[in-house]
């Protein structure tokens, strides 16, 4: 496994956006060249980097071209290859450039969409134990609010372990 890089991470708090809830609590944590990519299979590095930090990966693949959240896990995105144009939060939200080698964290409750992405595109998916992502497309019902509201914290930073950024933004 390879150290995770040593970057400045950049938080990103967004509000309710329509039918989009967000987390108005809780930043997107995005790590700008997280890990740095050597071998033949990148996305191993990432699978790597969460099981070690308790963040079980569950999946390869790229970010869905429709706006969506998530209403019973937190999820960590890893870039493993190529790059990609993101819309967080809803439909009209922050505009995202990622590419090979970022790390993006959404809390519970972010909306996030793909607007263009290279061919190459591929993203390693993780949620803390007991955590998944449910596809919700259309305003969260009242039950879902307070799952957003009551979910868990993961144990620990996804890149950066115990002591890492998820310590210092995320605060209840």
């Amino acid at each position: 496994m390879t150290d995770p890089k040593p970057t400045p991470v950049q938080p990103l708090l967004l509000q309710r956006n329509g039918w989009v809830p967000n987390n108005p609590q809780l930043p997107v944590l995005i790590y700008p060249g997280a890990i740095a990519l050597e071998g033949n299979d990148p996305a191993a590095l990432f699978e790597q980097t969460f099981s070690a930090n308790g963040w079980p990966p569950q999946w390869r693949y790229g970010i869905y071209n429709y706006h969506h959240y998530h209403t019973e896990g937190h999820e960590v995105l890893g870039i493993a290859s190529g790059h990609a144009r993101l819309v967080l939060g809803g439909p009209g939200g922050q505009e995202l450039e990622v590419s090979a080698g970022d790390v993006l964290l959404l809390p519970v409750g972010t909306g996030h969409c793909s607007l263009s992405s290279s061919d190459d595109f591929l993203v390693v998916g993780a949620y803390p134990p007991g955590q998944h992502a449910d596809i919700c497309r259309e305003a969260p019902s009242r039950e879902q609010l307070e799952n957003i509201d009551g979910l868990p914290f993961p144990d620990e930073d996804p890149v950066q372990g115990a002591g890492g950024a998820l310590g210092q933004y995320w605060i209840k």
